[in-house]
């Protein structure tokens, strides 16, 4: 009785919902491959559809999709991409989310409030997702949250190749905004040389988007400061922090934030007199009509295609980053 022996060839897909199709161009065009084509409409009543355009059978398909508004349209029109590639028979599906939806509803802050974040992990690996790819999570826990593998990955080398270049450290102060991005903001630090400081703010839960600062911990006094977050959604609290910084003696602040969720009226508020630059990257579409003089965005592309290329060579998406986590 004679063996039949088939060689395998590792094949690799990319496919885009209709968030951000730019993103996905842009780390096709980084891996030397292009976005497969995928026939995706939304009919009258608001269903979505997904068909592939090309075989998928036996492909490593990464799905990029980032969750801006309507954040639950683009959530759903995932979720269909990943069950239409897993009963097309799609080798391993990978859900490349540079922005995790409901990531700040990690925990439960009150009695009978949901783990929304958790429930996303569950949606996912529910519709077929072998892994999840993400950028700077709102808190490391989620990665916990999904029963896979979960690349966390961390915008901090692209935005600080920015800053080494702008920033003078003698003179530098790295701020974190509140006590939960104390970790990150002491990595700054670390890699710039500059000294930190924490601002202590107090948030009523009954109020979304409300923050009242109550005082600053460290030398911002005659200091350029750097204030460094995962995301702005209204821009309040950033401008709050900056205003506050300012009203104790900082000459100057900066804002570096990987996800420019930008609702409004964020862009009118971020164009402070309290705030020098915001500077951010492109893990969410910022539309033409977002965008002012103070803002600057950062590709996000290279660092998606690097950690897809680890992920489908099997190599370490760890060592891309140095240790810093």
């Amino acid at each position: 009785m004679s063996e039949l022996s088939v060689p395998t060839k590792k094949k690799l897909v990319v496919v885009s919902g209709r968030a951000h199709p730019q993103l996905a161009t842009e780390v096709a065009a980084q891996l030397k491959t292009h976005v497969s084509g995928t026939d995706l409409r939304t009919f009258a009543n608001g269903e979505i559809y997904a068909r592939y355009d090309d075989s998928v059978r036996g492909a490593d398909v990464f799905v990029v999709q980032s969750h801006t508004a309507p954040i639950n349209e683009w959530v759903m029109e995932t979720l269909i991409m990943v069950d239409a590639l897993k009963r097309a028979s799609a080798k391993r599906i990978t859900v490349v989310a540079p922005f995790y939806p409901y990531a700040r509803q990690d925990k439960k802050g009150r009695g009978r409030e949901p783990i929304s974040a958790r429930l996303i992990a569950d949606l996912f690996k529910t519709a077929g997702a072998d892994r999840i790819m993400s950028v700077d999570l709102h808190a490391a826990q989620i990665q916990g949250f999904f029963d896979g593998p979960v690349d966390h990955l961390f915008a901090m080398p692209v935005l600080l190749e920015h800053f080494r270049a702008q920033l003078d450290p003698a003179t530098l102060t790295v701020v974190s905004p509140d006590m939960g991005r104390v970790r990150v903001a002491d990595i700054w630090s670390e890699k710039l040389g500059a000294p930190l400081a924490i601002i202590h703010k107090r948030r009523d839960p009954k109020v979304h988007n409300q923050v009242t600062v109550h005082e600053i911990v460290g030398e911002v006094e005659g200091r350029v400061c750097l204030l460094v977050d995962d995301m702005i959604d209204t821009g309040r609290t950033i401008v709050k922090a900056a205003e506050a910084l300012v009203a104790n003696g900082a000459i100057g602040v900066v804002v570096a934030a990987t996800h420019a969720v930008f609702s409004d009226p964020a862009c009118e508020i971020l164009q402070s007199e309290f705030i020098s630059e915001v500077v951010v990257t492109d893990t969410l579409p910022v539309p033409v009509e977002k965008r002012f003089g103070k803002l600057t965005i950062l590709p996000i592309a290279p660092l998606l295609a690097s950690a897809i290329h680890e992920v489908f060579e099997e190599g370490s998406v760890t060592s891309m980053f140095d240790g810093a986590a």
